[in-house]
């Protein structure tokens, strides 16, 4: 199961700029829907195009790694 980090990207980005990071900041600034944002964050199993987790690294400013995990099935956290 891939599991994604938005949560956690979007705290450290608020953490550095001294700011809250929201959702709709995020969907505005990549023209991802701040409906697949959403599902992305709460929704386990959800999948994503690569150019969304394109957009989310470069407004991250990281590797893809640092956006998603890999859990083996039945090893999920």
């Amino acid at each position: 199961m891939i599991r994604f980090k938005l949560v956690e990207k979007m705290s450290d980005k608020g953490f550095r700029e001294n700011r809250r990071v929201t959702i709709q900041e995020v969907a505005e600034e990549t023209g991802i829907n701040r409906m697949t944002l959403s599902r992305l964050i709460n929704k386990r199993g959800c999948n994503s195009t690569t150019d969304n987790l394109n957009k989310l690294c470069e407004f991250f400013e990281c590797d893809i790694s640092e956006i998603v995990e890999y859990y083996p099935d039945g090893q999920v956290k």
